[in-house]
């Protein structure tokens, strides 16, 4: 079986820009953090994975098309337009691309859709013959879990792989429970607010109770705490709204076909990297 390896890219080059202990500057005086950080954690993710296929993708900075759902979607971000180069981590955006071209790995920017949409679609197109891991901490991908789909938070040798067994731990759900659980908690990385009054264990035990979203809806008149059921009755339009924000569908075209991802392991490491685009 193929093993395919998807990164949502701006996820991962934030981590790396913003967790490295140091601005790092090259001889040029040019700074280049971002770029070591995540050329080395790419490595080291593909050292982890062993893919046959690699694809990493990025988000565009044209307007998200969930914002036509809700306007306040994501509007909690931080504007980087402005912002000096030593504090923009898409400053460092251009030879990352360099990298990845030099490491042969296949690599574009979404326009319209999100990247998780494009994900989505790649899972629910290949996974059933082929082992995919993301990797990313965006928890929206949790809901693609599947046997032969994993979510990957990369931490060095803190990694972990997030599986069907991760969230029944975690959370006390399945993954096909997780678009109706965010819809109930909210998400305050995508300025998503939750249903008052509902915490992840109460929208746990609801959803262990009536599988999903449309059941629980459908029998609200029937819980039996009461300021769980008037929470849901006062925020069901959110309820509804969150649900649509959340879902991951295959909707979204594909830039490559599986077949235009191959990956042959290179022997290259992070400062051959550097060193063959130039900015060290």
């Amino acid at each position: 079986m193929d093993r395919i390896l998807i990164v949502d890219g701006h996820n991962l080059l934030f981590q790396m820009f913003f967790g490295m202990p140091n601005v790092i500057i090259n001889k040029d005086g040019k700074m280049i953090q971002g770029t070591l950080g995540f050329v080395g954690a790419l490595l080291k993710i593909i050292d982890m994975v062993t893919p046959t296929h690699i694809l990493v993708l990025f988000d565009s900075e044209k307007r998200e098309v969930r914002s036509d759902i809700y306007s306040n979607y994501k509007a909690n971000r931080i504007d980087f337009s402005e912002a000096k180069e030593e504090d923009n981590p898409f400053s460092q955006l251009n030879d990352i691309y360099k990298a990845l071209d030099y490491l042969k790995i296949k690599h574009t920017e979404v326009v319209k859709y999100e990247v998780d949409d494009v994900i989505a679609t790649y899972c629910l197109k290949y996974g059933d013959f082929n082992e995919i891991f993301i990797s990313s901490f965006d928890s929206d991908f949790f809901q693609l879990i599947s046997e032969n789909v994993k979510v990957l938070r990369y931490r060095g040798k803190n990694t972990i792989i997030c599986d069907e067994n991760y969230l029944k731990e975690k959370y006390e759900i399945t993954p096909n429970m997780y678009v109706a659980f965010k819809s109930l908690v909210g998400d305050s990385a995508d300025n998503i607010k939750g249903i008052c009054k509902i915490g992840p264990k109460t929208a746990s035990k609801l959803l262990n109770e009536y599988e999903n979203l449309q059941n629980l809806i459908a029998n609200i008149e029937k819980i039996e705490k009461l300021h769980i059921k008037n929470a849901l009755i006062n925020g069901l339009e959110d309820l509804k709204r969150n649900y649509k924000l959340v879902k991951l569908t295959d909707e979204a075209p594909i830039p490559y076909e599986k077949e235009l991802l191959k990956y042959s392991k290179s022997s290259l490491r992070t400062n051959d990297v550097l060193i063959g685009i130039g900015v060290k």
